[in-house]
């Protein structure tokens, strides 16, 4: 026949620790060293943390006395009309979009045609081409291939010359072409 456990007495930290086995009270001891361990380390990091807290405000107060008083009124601009106006010149110079006029132009342009020269405008949206050929038949295909390109809005010719200097005579010619046709 199997043994039984009856057991009427009230549940009591007392009762429970008179049940508990032998091989478990030996884990008792080491479960209050460790829980008192981290009890005091987490005394000790809340100590630390207010002091961090308090020198943090401390530094803010210090920077704050430093820190110059802010004018009521707002600050006017100190620079001549004439200068803003050419540093905005130079950023929108500089704001070009190359990349797309390199390639539009390298797209449109033959092998038997040299180009010397590209000079854009950023505020008229222009680009002004120089450019070197052997005939004036070259030339004009040239000004007919930028046209068709549809990069640029419209291409006219501004100047052409044959270059007597030259030992092959070049005719040297400048176009201007509007870009943002697309």
């Amino acid at each position: 026949m199997k043994r039984t456990n009856i057991d009427f007495a009230p549940r009591s930290l007392r009762r429970t620790l008179y049940l508990t086995p032998g091989r478990f009270a030996g884990l008792a001891l080491p479960a209050i060293v460790l829980g008192a361990v981290a009890l005091s380390e987490f005394s000790r990091y809340q100590d630390e943390r207010a002091q961090l807290a308090a020198l943090q405000a401390a530094l803010a107060a210090r920077s704050a006395a430093a820190r110059p008083v802010a004018l009521a009124a707002p600050l006017k601009s100190s620079v001549p009309e004439a200068q803003a106006q050419a540093v905005n010149d130079a950023v929108m110079q500089l704001n070009l979009p190359w990349r797309d006029l390199v390639e539009a132009v390298r797209a449109a342009t033959p092998a038997d045609v040299a180009l010397l020269a590209l000079e854009p405008d950023a505020k008229r949206r222009t680009l002004r081409i120089t450019a070197e050929t052997r005939n004036s038949d070259d030339m004009l295909a040239y000004l007919a291939k930028m046209q068709e390109l549809g990069w640029f809005g419209s291409v006219a010719l501004v100047r052409h010359e044959i270059a007597e200097q030259e030992p092959n005579r070049p005719l040297r010619f400048q176009l201007s072409a509007q870009w943002g046709g697309q």
